[in-house]
C-alpha cells in the first residue's frame, strides 16, 4: 500500500525523478524542507504544487504519517539528514552519493543497524533507465553467459551558469568518483554479482576550470572482483551540441556475448534513447527498451511495507559507497 513521503533537501535535480516516480507508485508528499535557497526550488514548486515548504525539517521528521524521507540535499549534508530521519523512525531514499566520507558511512551503518530502517541510495543511472531493466532480464536470463567485465562511462555537461557554489567545492560535493562514479560502481557490482571488490586504480583531475581548484572534471577507476573486472570513466566534457546532459553508456561483456546500452541518446539520432545492442551466439540485434519499466520504485514501496530488500540489498548500498569513497581517496592521495 502506498504511503506518505517527506522531502528534505532539493538541491540536486534528481529529486524530480525520486519524488515523481514514487508518486507514480501511489505515494504522496505534503511538505518539503530545504537548507537555504536551492536552484531547483522554483521548478520544484511548479512541478509539485501540492508539496508545501516547511519552515523546520522537524515538522517532517515528527509527522507520524511520514513513512519515508527523500533526501537530495548538498551531498556533504545527506548523511546527517539520513541519520536524523532513521532515528525519527523513517525509511530513507537518498540521492547519490549517499555520503561523502568513510566516517559518515560508518555512522550510517551503525544507525541503520540500530534502527532497522531502510537506507536506499537512488542510483538513477540504473534505477531510472528502462534499458538497464531490459539488460537485467537478458543478463540474468543467461543471454551473454557469465559477466566478466563492465565498462561504464558517465559524461556530463558542465552547465556552469546554472551551478550553485557547492558544485565547485570538493568537500561539499564529495569528488567526481564519489559522486557520479558511484553510479558506475553500482552497475559493476550488480551485473557481475560481486558482493565486494577492490579499487586497483583511481585518478581525478581538473583540466578546464583553474579558477575553481576544488572542481574535478575527469575521473577514472579500475575495479577488480573475483567475479569480474570493471573500468569507469566519468567527466564533465560533454559538448553543447548533444541534445541531452550526457551520453551515458554501459558495456557488459559476457563469456558468450555482449551488451551495449545507449541510455540517453544515440549520436546522430537525437530522439533515440534507451537503446540496447545485443550480440551473442544467435543474435545481433538492437532492442528499443522504452517500455521495459522501472521496477525499483514499486519494489521499494513493497520493501517499506514488508521490511524486505527487493529493491536493493542494504549491504549493496553500503559497499557501493565504501568503494566510491575509497576510489576518491586513492585518486587524491
Amino acid at each position: 500500500m502506498p504511503f506518505k513521503l517527506g522531502v528534505i533537501g532539493i538541491d540536486h535535480g534528481h529529486i524530480f525523478g525520486m519524488l515523481g516516480h514514487m508518486k507514480t507508485e501511489g505515494c504522496h508528499a505534503a511538505a518539503y524542507w530545504t537548507d537555504g535557497p536551492a536552484v531547483t526550488e522554483a521548478k520544484f514548486n511548479e512541478t509539485f504544487p501540492e508539496v508545501a515548504k516547511a519552515a523546520d525539517r522537524r515538522a517532517i521528521l515528527d509527522d507520524p504519517d511520514v513513512r519515508m524521507v527523500l533526501i537530495s540535499s548538498v551531498p556533504e549534508d545527506r548523511a546527517g539528514f539520513a541519520i536524523e530521519a532513521m532515528r525519527a523512525g523513517k525509511d530513507v531514499m537518498v540521492d547519490k552519493p549517499g555520503c561523502t566520507t568513510l566516517e559518515q558511512l560508518a555512522e550510517i551503518r551503525a544507525v541503520q543497524a540500530e534502527t532497522g530502517r531502510i537506507w536506499s541510495v537512488n542510483f538513477s543511472e540504473r534505477f531510472q533507465v528502462p534499458a538497464v531493466t531490459k539488460a537485467e532480464e537478458l543478463v540474468f536470463g543467461g543471454a551473454i553467459g557469465r559477466v566478466i567485465q563492465t565498462l561504464g562511462i558517465g559524461p556530463h555537461k558542465q552547465n556552469l551558469k546554472t551551478r550553485p557554489d557547492w558544485f565547485f567545492d570538493r568537500a561539499r560535493y564529495g569528488g567526481i568518483l564519489c559522486d557520479i562514479g558511484s553510479h558506475q560502481i553500482d552497475q559493476f557490482l550488480h551485473f557481475t554479482g560481486a558482493a565486494r571488490a577492490e579499487v586497483r586504480h583511481a585518478h581525478v583531475e581538473n583540466t578546464t576550470l583553474p579558477d575553481h581548484p576544488g572542481f574535478q572534471d575527469f575521473g577514472e577507476m579500475v575495479l577488480n572482483a573475483e567475479q569480474g573486472h570493471g573500468y569507469v570513466r566519468v567527466d564533465w566534457f560533454t559538448a553543447d551540441g548533444l541534445p541531452t546532459w550526457g551520453d551515458g553508456r554501459l558495456f557488459i561483456q559476457g563469456t558468450e556475448g555482449q551488451i551495449e546500452l545507449r541510455k540517453y541518446t544515440d549520436i546522430g539520432r537525437p530522439q533515440a534513447t534507451n537503446r540496447l545492442y545485443l550480440v551473442n551466439g544467435e543474435e545481433n540485434t538492437m532492442i528499443d527498451c522504452d517500455d521495459a519499466g522501472l521496477p525499483y520504485f514499486a519494489r521499494l514501496v513493497a520493501d517499506v511495507q514488508d521490511r524486505s530488500e527487493t529493491a536493493m540489498a542494504q549491504a549493496h548500498a553500503f559497499t557501493v559507497m565504501e568503494l566510491a569513497i575509497e576510489a576518491q581517496r586513492m585518486a587524491e592521495a
